[in-house]
């Protein structure tokens, strides 16, 4: 199991200490030309999560490889890719297929602060597949009518492996002017509220494909990340307790540990999926340890 951060939840360049926790760190999401995002205010707390209407602000590909990419030497970077088109995600692929020092890509197919969205899944996953041969994520939003079959059409373009999910659109009201606490009005929520949104996501996904899930969503503690494990996600990522909480990888690290060990795995990749098998209800030891052969018979279960 590999722990990485989500998108637009670390910023490595001035929080280093944090991202040399983490097995990968995401980069923000790069467009091919510079984005300024949203007017503020752009983030804000309320008492189920944090919204945010950050709009995709970044420096645009050409600053990103030149000046971004560089500085985060000695991480295993993902870089997170997004557009307003297909050819916009085909742009940004081809350039950073060129760079060795980026591990893998994460396509953003589900940004819910943006008011253009890119063709179908597996159109722009298919036409990144053609010009990358980095491995290709893609982020889904279980703000679909069915997110597993959005998982079939990613993994009919090619994709590598799925990043479950994104933030579902929200909105606050000031307490005392009833406006929107938010200049755009709605904003992506993530937080706790969207633990059992991308449980209920990776649960489905896990049926439906073949492919390793990247689990996130509401994660703050070890028995948040066990349970994105038993429902399918082969890796987990961290987000918005990272701004409240440095310290979260390694804890969560440790309370992992503790949490396999209470339920009788000896490995996080025994855990994976171990939601879809009943015969682990009986709390069998011996069922648990001896899950990781069984758990090699599948394309998305680590062992």
């Amino acid at each position: 199991m590999r722990l990485l951060n989500a998108s637009g939840c670390l910023d490595a360049l001035t929080a280093p200490e944090v991202a040399a926790g983490l097995d990968a760190f995401v980069t923000k999401t790069v467009t091919p030309r510079p984005r300024g995002g949203n007017p503020p205010v752009r983030i804000a707390e309320t008492e189920v999560g944090m919204l945010n209407a950050i709009g995709l602000a970044n420096p645009g590909i050409d600053r990103f490889l030149s000046e971004h990419l560089p500085r985060l030497a000695g991480l295993t970077v993902w870089a997170s890719a997004g557009g307003f088109s297909t050819r916009d995600y085909v742009e940004v692929c081809d350039r950073l297929d060129e760079h060795e020092e980026v591990a893998a890509i994460e396509l953003n197919l589900s940004c819910p602060n943006v008011d253009e969205v890119p063709e179908s899944v597996e159109e722009t996953v298919g036409a990144a597949r053609e010009v990358t041969r980095k491995p290709l994520y893609a982020k889904l939003s279980a703000a679909v009518a069915d997110i597993a079959e959005t998982a079939r059409a990613a993994e009919a373009g090619g994709a590598d492996g799925l990043s479950l999910v994104n933030t579902i659109k929200g909105l606050a009201l000031d307490e005392r002017t009833l406006q929107p606490l938010l200049a755009r009005g709605a904003g992506g929520l993530s937080g706790p509220a969207l633990r059992p949104i991308a449980l209920a996501a990776v649960h489905a996904c896990y049926r439906a494909v073949k492919l390793p899930i990247v689990g996130m969503g509401g994660v703050a503690t070890g028995r948040d990340a066990l349970e994105l494990l038993a429902v399918g996600a082969r890796d987990i990522a961290l987000g918005t307790i990272l701004f409240a909480d440095p310290g979260a990888p390694t804890r969560i690290r440790s309370e992992l540990e503790a949490e396999l060990a209470a339920h009788g795995f000896a490995h996080p990749g025994n855990a994976v999926g171990a939601a879809h098998r009943p015969e682990l209800s009986t709390l069998n030891p011996r069922l648990r340890v001896n899950g990781k052969k069984y758990l090699h018979k599948r394309i998305n279960m680590a062992g």
